[in-house]
C-alpha cells in the first residue's frame, strides 16, 4: 500500500488552507498514494479563536475537501473544526473518497504543557476505524498518541495502519517524545502508525497555541521508523509492506495475551 503524509503549514484562513489540501493531494495522487494523510489543524492553525472557523460537517470546507479527493479518487484525512452545540468545537477528522466519508473527533484533550484545549474544544468518545481499499486504518488526533489504550482498541476493531494527525507543540525533548510514541504505538497496536505534522511554524504564538515542529514519520509494527521527513514542509510518500502486520502479530502476539483485568477482578472478588 502506498500512503502519502502531507506536511504543510496551516495559516489562519481556511480557504488557503484547502488550497493546500488540493496541491498536496493532486501531488500525492500522481505518486499513486491510495490515502493521503493530512495534520490535525489543517483548516486552520491552532492560537485563533476556532468558534467563528467551525463548519459542519456538511459545510463548505469538508465539502471542498470531499471534491478534492474525488478529483484525484484518493482518500483524504485531514484535520478541521466542528461546532460543539455547547459554545466550544469539536477537533475533527474528516475522512473521506473512495467510499469513504466518515470522521473522527478527538478523544483525549490536549491540557498539557500549559495549553488548555478542552476550554475551547469538545471531547469525542468513539474511537474510528476507516476502510481504505481493503485496509482497516484507525483515526487518532496528536495527544491520542499518549494513550497506549486507543491504539490498541483500534487494533481490535481491524485496524492495520494508524493515523496520527498532529500539530505537535515544541518544546524541550517535544521530539523525542513524539518518535517514541510513534514507536511505542506501533509495537502496542502491532499496527504501522502513520504519523502527520504539522511543519515547523517557529516559536509558539501568544497563546502558546502548539504550532508544529515537523518531523513526520512512518513507524512499522514492531517499532521502527522506516521513512521520515525533517522540519519543513514536506509530502511523504512511502510503500508500507501489510504482510509485516500480519507477521508481527504472529511474533508479538501482544494483542492475543493481554490479559483481562475486569474479568480478572470478578474472580477475586468471587473468591
Amino acid at each position: 500500500m502506498r500512503i502519502a503524509l502531507a506536511q504543510i503549514l496551516s495559516g489562519t484562513d481556511p480557504a488557503a488552507n484547502l488550497q493546500q489540501v488540493a496541491d498536496y493531494t493532486q501531488r500525492a495522487a500522481e505518486a499513486g498514494a491510495s490515502l493521503v494523510v493530512f495534520p490535525e489543524a489543517t483548516m486552520c492553525r491552532f492560537g485563533v479563536p476556532l468558534g467563528p472557523v467551525a463548519e459542519p460537517l456538511d459545510g463548505p470546507w469538508a465539502d471542498g475537501v470531499r471534491t478534492i479527493a474525488a478529483q484525484h479518487d484518493i482518500t483524504v484525512v485531514a484535520g478541521m473544526f466542528t461546532p460543539a452545540g455547547d459554545g466550544r468545537v469539536t477537533n475533527t477528522l474528516l475522512a473521506v473518497g473512495r467510499d469513504v466519508d466518515t470522521h473522527y473527533h478527538k478523544i483525549h484533550l490536549y491540557d498539557a504543557f500549559g495549553f488548555t484545549e478542552s476550554r475551547t474544544v469538545a471531547p469525542g468518545f468513539v474511537p474510528t476505524v476507516i476502510d481504505v481499499d481493503g485496509v482497516g486504518v484507525g483515526l487518532s488526533t496528536c495527544y491520542d498518541i499518549r494513550f497506549p489504550a486507543l491504539f490498541t482498541e483500534l487494533a481490535d476493531r481491524g485496524a492495520q495502519l494508524i493515523a496520527v494527525c498532529a500539530s505537535w507543540g515544541a518544546g524541550p525533548g517535544k521530539l523525542r517524545q513524539w518518535e517514541l510514541l510513534a514507536c511505542a504505538r506501533a509495537l502496542d497496536s502491532t499496527c504501522y502508525v502513520a504519523a502527520a505534522g504539522q511543519a515547523d511554524g517557529g516559536p509558539a504564538n501568544s497563546a502558546n497555541a502548539p504550532t508544529g515542529i515537523g518531523h513526520s514519520l512512518i513507524a512499522a509494527p514492531l517499532g521502527e521508523i522506516t521513512a521520515s521527513a525533517g522540519a519543513e514542509p514536506e509530502l511523504l510518500v512511502t510503500e508500507i509492506d501489510l504482510n509485516a502486520v500480519a507477521a508481527a502479530r504472529r511474533t508479538l502476539a501482544v494483542l492475543n495475551n493481554r490479559a483481562d483485568f475486569t474479568q480478572a477482578g470478578k474472580a477475586e472478588s468471587r473468591g
